[in-house]
């Protein structure tokens, strides 16, 4: 264990001993021969005392020396132990947060009984809902990536001098035989085709890099889109120097969280390399002067680019904030199979924490007349290759509107499924001045809800369950009320 820990877990179990015994610092003072502030140092996990102050403090407490100085705690305070000695607070990188980690230890010190309580919460609340260590991680990159509005300047000025230097034309859509020639020519790649295709149970994957030969394995069936972003991202992992990476998707393993957090740095440079920011800027900034939502200049701006309508969505929460200052907006992507009634919210970001709607973990019913649910609908019965719409989505509950696009295409690894993309701008002042054609008349609002169970719409007519959780939480405020005027009546 870290020897900062080391102290912390003997100035925790020293605190604990005092206070059930009823004893402040002063007394413990008095009764041991220690100073006050030697003492108060020690609980706070800044000092480790040598073994004959151990030996008085073991003495005067009337515990066992080994029980003073053993790094097991007791019930009470055992989910902070763990956390100290999963080093979990190591391996996230508390700075990118704002979080310095001798803050966030003197917090645990001064107040273990509290922070064990919301720590026991967490991992409760993480049990019943299977959310691992994995998840955690991926959710902290989401957060670091809220806490930054998406947008990172040094991966764009990266971009802009890798082009340079390997003279690639960002005005141009870039090819995967161009980014290929780079990986081989000069950082010593060997491109392998066949091999993954003999596996079956790599049938979702698309690459794996070993290391030691620098040999990348693809998969068959990937199409241009998807090869060019794959050498995108390993030429991030070169030109950025990033010794912790992951060699497949993030979903399958990982070790460490500078692997995840470099794997969103790598995917984010590919996508700048892909989708430059200058000529994303100007086709937005011209879609955005019409007076009428042009959805043909729309898709066109996506094929503009040899990248997936995914990429191109990502790609919007990063220059939407930066470039036109739009920075309440959500991004998400569903899944759905062909001929099924469940649809998965597997993928999201929230600029602003205040959106709707959030991955529901309780199995609960998505809202029917959102468009990304549209939109999954209309390409499984159609079988087209690409579906697109628009829609102003009006919440009641929060009294909020959001301008919503998104566009359907078949899911490339998975017979009948597809997925859909969506990105979500809060509709206020500010954007209706910087999008003319908001008021435009053909675009469809709806008033939505999060799910079918929590939803205030009564005349719904694509409902799919009854709003049980709604019809529960409002018995409930009516027995509150009657409870609160018998109160006043009788007091």
């Amino acid at each position: 264990m870290e020897e900062d820990y080391i102290k912390l877990i003997f100035g925790l179990k020293l605190k604990q001993i005092r206070t059930d015994r009823n004893l402040s610092l002063f007394g413990l003072s008095k009764l041991s021969g220690l100073s006050k502030s030697y003492l108060n140092e020690i609980e706070k996990g800044k000092k480790y005392p040598k073994p004959d102050k151990i030996s008085i403090l073991s003495e005067k407490l009337d515990i066992p020396y080994d029980d003073m100085v053993s790094l097991k705690l007791d019930k009470n305070l055992a989910p902070i132990g763990e956390i100290l000695q999963s080093k979990i607070l190591k391996e996230i990188p508390l700075e990118l947060f704002g979080i310095k980690e001798s803050n966030l230890i003197d917090i645990i010190a001064n107040a273990p009984a509290k922070v064990n309580a919301f720590i026991s919460t967490v991992i409760e609340i993480a049990e019943h809902y299977s959310f691992s260590k994995e998840s955690f991680y991926l959710a902290s990159v989401r957060t670091f990536q809220q806490a930054n509005n998406n947008y990172f300047e040094n991966l764009e000025q990266e971009v802009v001098i890798f082009a340079k230097a390997y003279q690639i034309d960002l005005t141009k859509p870039i090819q995967s035989n161009e980014l290929e020639e780079i990986l081989v020519e000069e950082f010593g790649y060997t491109i392998n085709n066949k091999d993954l295709e003999k596996h079956k149970e790599l049938d979702a994957l698309r690459s794996i890099f070993i290391s030691k030969s620098k040999t990348l394995l693809l998969a068959n069936h990937i199409d241009e889109a998807q090869r060019t972003f794959i050498y995108a991202k390993e030429l991030a992992y070169n030109h950025l120097k990033f010794k912790e990476r992951l060699y497949t998707f993030s979903w399958i393993k990982f070790e460490n969280f500078d692997q995840v957090l470099n794997n969103f740095f790598a995917s984010y440079f590919a996508g700048a390399l892909i989708i430059p920011k200058t000529t994303l800027t100007e086709q937005l900034t011209n879609l955005f002067n019409k007076n009428r939502f042009d959805e043909s200049l729309f898709v066109k701006m996506i094929k503009s680019f040899n990248a997936s309508p995914e990429s191109f969505y990502q790609r919007l929460t990063n220059i939407l904030p930066k470039e036109f200052n739009i920075q309440n907006l959500f991004f998400l992507r569903f899944t759905h199979r062909s001929g099924s009634e469940r649809f998965y919210l597997n993928k999201e970001l929230h600029l602003s924490h205040q959106h709707s709607p959030h991955a529901n973990e309780t199995n609960e019913h998505y809202c029917r007349r959102w468009v990304s649910l549209k939109v999954l609908n209309e390409i499984s019965k159609t079988k087209k290759d690409h579906v697109v719409d628009i829609q102003i989505s009006h919440y009641p509950n929060d009294d909020m509107q959001y301008l919503v696009l998104s566009s359907a295409t078949k899911d490339p690894f998975k017979e009948s499924h597809y997925r859909s993309i969506s990105v979500g701008l809060l509709i206020n002042k500010q954007l209706k001045n910087k999008l003319s054609f908001l008021e435009d008349k053909k675009i469809v609002a709806q008033k939505v809800g999060v799910t079918c169970e929590r939803c205030t719409i009564s005349d719904c007519e694509v409902r799919q369950v009854p709003p049980t959780i709604l019809d529960r939480s409002r018995k409930n405020k009516k027995i509150e009320n009657v409870v609160n005027e018998l109160m006043q009546k009788f007091s």
